[in-house]
C-alpha cells in the first residue's frame, strides 16, 4: 500500500468527496461498488478508505501515522481482507464462503470494522454472488464490504442494489500529464503523449513511462509514419515483420498511430500547434496535412479502427497490418 491517503490521489473528487463525507459524518454504507476500467485507481482509492475507516484519528482521512495506518500500510491489517482467487478469470463459491461468509460472523480483531476488500468482483460466478448476497442482505454492524469492478453490468441487480456505487471516470488529459511530471519527473513532451495515449487512465500512463518500452515504441512509430507515404511495399513488409514480436503490444501501436492522424487532421483543420500530441513532429504533422485531404485522413482513422477489430478477430496479423499500412500510403497523398 502506497503511503498516500486521499489528499495526495489525483482526480476522481466525486468519488473521494463521497467518500470523505461518509466517514466525516459517521454514516458509512455497509457495501460500495466502485467501477471503472482496470487502471482508473479502484484498488487505490479502496485501500484507502479502509485504511481511512480503520485510523486510529477517526477523521475524513486516514492521517498515515497510527498503528492502524502502518499495518494498512503494509497490507497485514487483521481486519481489512482482501479475497484472493486461484483461477484467473473466476472467484468461486468456495472462495468467497471460505474467505467472507464463514468469516464475517467473526467480530474485528482489533478495530472498529472488518473490511473486506473484492477485486474483480465481476468475475465471481452467480453461485459465489448469491453467496455474498446473503451476507450483504443481513451484514454484522461492523462489516463493510468494498467491490471492485469493471462495470456493475456482470454483478446481480440484487447485489448492485445493496451497494452505493462510485464511479470512476477519465481523468482529463491535463491531470494525467500532470501527474506524471510530479510524480516521475517525466519530461513534458513525453507525459503529454503518454497522457493522450492512456485516454484518460492513470495507471496506463503509469505503465507508459515507467521504463523505455513505450519511448521506443513511440518511436518506431515516428520513423514509419515520417516515411509511409513514400515506402515501397517491401518496406512495409519489412516493418510489418519487426513488429511480429510485438503482437501482445499491437493496440498500442494502433492507438499510436491513431493520435499521430488526428494530430494530422486536427493541424489540417485549424492550423493550431498547441493542442497537438507530437508538437516535436510539427513539421512532418504540417507536411502529411498538406499532403492529405479530409477524406483520406477519415478513410486512415478508420483503416485503424477496422484493423483493430479484425485482430480482435483473430484475422491474420500480417494481412491486417499490410491492409492498414497500405490504406495509409494510398491516402497520404490526398
Amino acid at each position: 500500500m502506497p503511503q498516500i491517503n486521499f489528499a495526495d490521489v489525483t482526480g476522481h473528487d466525486d468519488v473521494i468527496r463521497s467518500l470523505k463525507a461518509a466517514l466525516k459524518e459517521d454514516r458509512v454504507s455497509h457495501a460500495y461498488l466502485l467501477t471503472g476500467e482496470k487502471g482508473s485507481g479502484k484498488k487505490l482509492i479502496a485501500g484507502i478508505f479502509a485504511m481511512a475507516l480503520q485510523c486510529e484519528e477517526h477523521s475524513d482521512d486516514a492521517c498515515l501515522i497510527c498503528p492502524s495506518c502502518h499495518k494498512a500500510q503494509n497490507m497485514n491489517h487483521p481486519d481489512i481482507i482482501r479475497v484472493t482467487h486461484d483461477k484467473p478469470g473466476t472467484i468461486s463459491v468456495d472462495e468467497i464462503r471460505s474467505q467472507v461468509v464463514e468469516t464475517a460472523e467473526l467480530k474485528p480483531f482489533e478495530s472498529r470494522y472488518k473490511i473486506y476488500i473484492i477485486a474483480d468482483a465481476e468475475k465471481m460466478t452467480p453461485q459465489a454472488q448469491n453467496a455474498l448476497l446473503k451476507t450483504i442482505e443481513e451484514p454484522p454492524a461492523y462489516a463493510v464490504f468494498l467491490l471492485l469492478a469493471g462495470s456493475e453490468d456482470a454483478l446481480l441487480d440484487t447485489i448492485v442494489s445493496r451497494c452505493v456505487v462510485l464511479h470512476l471516470k477519465p481523468l482529463t488529459d491535463e491531470q494525467v500529464r500532470d501527474h506524471l511530471m510530479a510524480k516521475f519527473s517525466v519530461p513534458k513532451y513525453e507525459a503529454e503523449i503518454a497522457s493522450a495515449f492512456a485516454q484518460g487512465n492513470i495507471g496506463r500512463a503509469e505503465e507508459a513511462v515507467l521504463g523505455d518500452a513505450f519511448m521506443k515504441m513511440t518511436e518506431h512509430i515516428v520513423q514509419l509514419l515520417r516515411r509511409v507515404h513514400k515506402a515501397s511495399t517491401v518496406e512495409l513488409v519489412e516493418f510489418i515483420k519487426s513488429l511480429t514480436s510485438e503482437k501482445n503490444n499491437v493496440q498500442e501501436y494502433l492507438d499510436l498511430l491513431t493520435l499521430w492522424f488526428r494530430d494530422v487532421l486536427m493541424y489540417k483543420a485549424t492550423r493550431e500547434i498547441d493542442r497537438l500530441v507530437f508538437k516535436k513532429e510539427i513539421s512532418d504533422i504540417k507536411d502529411q496535412a498538406e499532403k492529405s485531404s479530409y477524406p483520406g485522413l477519415e478513410e486512415i482513422l478508420g483503416g485503424i479502427q477496422k484493423a483493430g477489430e479484425r485482430l480482435r478477430a483473430n484475422v491474420s496479423f500480417e494481412l491486417t497490418m499490410e491492409l492498414l499500412l497500405l490504406t495509409i500510403r494510398e491516402n497520404i497523398h490526398g
